[in-house]
């Protein structure tokens, strides 16, 4: 496959005020477990390549356990995630699968009985910004693996 577009170069300021925000993120108070785990399952959902590679690398390297990466496709079913971990990814699947209704008051009240008002918001920024990534590398159809050595990603030693 062949890469399209390459927004880094296309639209500089654009990919850095949208890296100021993953960063911003990243840093946020929501715990980065969560974080991990739910920008692996959107990227699974939108079928991102890049991203996925790059947030499966990204796990390995903070120590997250393989079964549970493996594990996240069937995350309900699965006895390894927690009830907070569930919330967050019942979340992120309602918000990466927008339904015509939105997220209902169900899903709603189990994500609000695990996280804070600040913790809810930061969640739902770290869902929106891992949706925006996989869409603009979904398009451009940059190969996975392509900017490991810049990130230090080449350290997961998953080749």
């Amino acid at each position: 496959m062949t890469t399209r577009v390459n927004h880094f170069q296309a639209a500089p300021a654009l990919v850095k005020a949208l890296s100021e925000a993953s960063i911003a993120s990243h840093k946020s108070a929501l715990d980065s477990t969560i974080k991990n785990l739910i920008e692996i399952r959107v990227s699974q959902l939108n079928g991102c390549a890049f991203c996925l590679d790059m947030h499966v690398k990204q796990a390995k390297l903070k120590e997250e356990r393989e079964l549970r990466i493996h594990h996240l496709p069937i995350w309900r079913e699965s006895p390894l995630f927690g009830a907070k971990e569930k919330a967050a990814l019942a979340l992120a699947e309602a918000l990466t699968r927008i339904s015509e209704h939105g997220v209902d008051d169900e899903l709603y009240r189990a994500v609000q009985a695990h996280f804070s008002d600040a913790e809810l918001s930061e969640l739902t920024f770290a869902i929106a910004l891992i949706n925006t990534w996989n869409r603009l590398q979904i398009l451009s159809r940059m190969a996975p693996g392509t900017l490991d050595a810049a990130q230090g990603l080449d350290r997961a030693n998953l080749y």
